[in-house]
């Protein structure tokens, strides 16, 4: 199955910081922009961040603007989300998708391969 896996959640204070990793599974992810979305309980999925093929082209959503970076290394078939300054309010399961954002725009659906089981980001004191 043409997946992604998400790994690097866990449970971190307010004002932590986590990095979360996207690895390919099955399939060549240096081709497509990739999106890390978020869905908090009771919430839907949205958009957090979005990085282009080539890695030259990031956008975030406001809420996390100046505190998470998105990166990318295409030899490692992986895509990474540093996440600092963490608030209780980020927290959620973090998912990433392939072929799933254009520049600021969040698609409701991966455009290649299906979602994962994501990984759960927890911010408590």
């Amino acid at each position: 199955q043409l997946q992604l896996v998400e790994s690097g959640g866990g449970l971190v204070q307010p004002g932590g910081s986590l990095r979360l990793s996207c690895a390919a599974s099955g399939f060549t992810l240096h081709y497509y922009a990739v999106g890390w979305f978020r869905q908090a309980p009771g919430k839907e999925r949205e958009g957090v961040s979005c990085i282009n093929s080539s890695g030259g082209s990031t956008n975030y959503a406001d809420s996390v603007k100046g505190r998470f970076t998105i990166s990318r290394d295409n030899a490692k078939n992986t895509v990474y989300l540093q996440m600092s300054s963490l608030k209780p309010e980020d927290t959620a399961v973090y998912y990433c998708a392939a072929d799933a954002c254009l520049g600021s725009t969040w698609y409701e659906r991966p455009g290649f391969g299906s979602w994962g089981q994501g990984t759960q980001v927890t911010v408590s004191s």
